[in-house]
């Protein structure tokens, strides 16, 4: 059974294209194939599993030598299993940076383009095979797409993944702004997290100055929830960032609405990092960055030192 899987911290995109993906392979390819995840996903992601009636995932710690890998949505070691050098690797599909550093036993197909979503890169390469597709799997498409892109308000949005998510939308009769902003009230529901929790809930991993940095984002509707919890967050960092290997946690809130993201500032470094990379000075514990929301585009090339 081949297990297909994202990376860690599983967002909507890499909770959906695994399962949208291991739908293609069980019932088109015939080749038996299963959705796993390193990790509980967000709670946008859990909305769009019960939206669409999908069962979870099961939540896997490490693949074992041998098993029948597809890795999607990322391609960056830091991201996987412990053990995947061990597995065997049979394609990637993403739509990040190449990273470097997979070692596979045999040549693979691997997809990486430039679209804002992992599911619009699965939307072409299933093709007219998606005609066959239950509407749990076009949803899914859909869901991860409007994520991904804020609705098209990111500037990783493309005319495709745009054209994609309104055909989708439409094949659905599904009106985009309503179904979103339902997405994104769930989103920006994280009552029920800790402070170590969310800082971990959409975090990536980046080394800046020789220091390795946790680099999160929380994407929200109701931005003012969070940061009525900043002192909390902040007081977390120090033990979140040890017990994870890392020297900083950057976090940013993402106020999707008013496109617009608030970085939270719990040091001098981190304080550095803002004025030198983002061209802010920095008064207080937080600073607004005005038209900064998507992660991959924005903030990751912006930081410096």
């Amino acid at each position: 059974m081949i297990q297909v899987f994202g990376h860690k911290a599983p967002d909507t995109d890499s909770t959906g294209s695994p399962l949208i993906w291991a739908w293609y392979l069980s019932d088109i390819r015939k080749t038996p194939a299963k959705a796993v995840l390193q990790g509980t996903p967000n709670t946008e992601a859990l909305w769009m599993l019960g939206k669409w009636g999908v069962e979870m995932p099961e939540i896997i710690q490490d693949v074992a030598a041998g098993d029948q890998c597809v890795i999607v949505d990322t391609n960056n070691p830091a991201e996987l299993p412990a053990s995947l050098a061990q597995a065997e690797v049979l394609e990637i599909i993403d739509h990040h940076l190449l990273a470097g550093g997979i070692t596979t036993r045999t040549p693979i197909n691997v997809t990486i383009r430039p679209l804002a979503c992992t599911a619009t890169i699965m939307h072409d390469l299933i093709g007219e095979d998606l005609d066959r597709a239950p509407r749990w799997v076009k949803g899914m498409m859909l869901t991860c797409i409007l994520s991904d892109t804020l609705e098209f308000r990111s500037p990783t949005t493309t005319p495709h993944d745009r054209w994609v998510a309104e055909k989708l939308a439409g094949d659905l009769d599904i009106a985009i702004p309503t179904y979103a902003a339902e997405m994104f009230a769930a989103k920006s529901d994280v009552s029920a997290f800790s402070d170590a929790a969310l800082l971990r809930m959409d975090s990536k991993e980046y080394e800046l100055g020789g220091k390795q940095l946790r680099v999160s984002v929380l994407e929200t509707t109701a931005p003012q929830v969070l940061i009525d919890r900043k002192a909390a967050l902040i007081a977390a960092m120090p033990g979140v960032a040890a017990e994870d290997g890392a020297d900083e946690v950057l976090l940013f809130i993402v106020d999707i609405l008013n496109e617009r993201s608030t970085l939270l500032v719990p040091n001098d470094f981190v304080a550095k990092v803002a004025a030198a990379s983002f061209g802010v000075r920095v008064d207080s514990d937080s600073v607004v960055l005005p038209g900064v929301v998507s992660r991959k585009k924005q903030i990751i090339p912006a930081l410096k030192l």
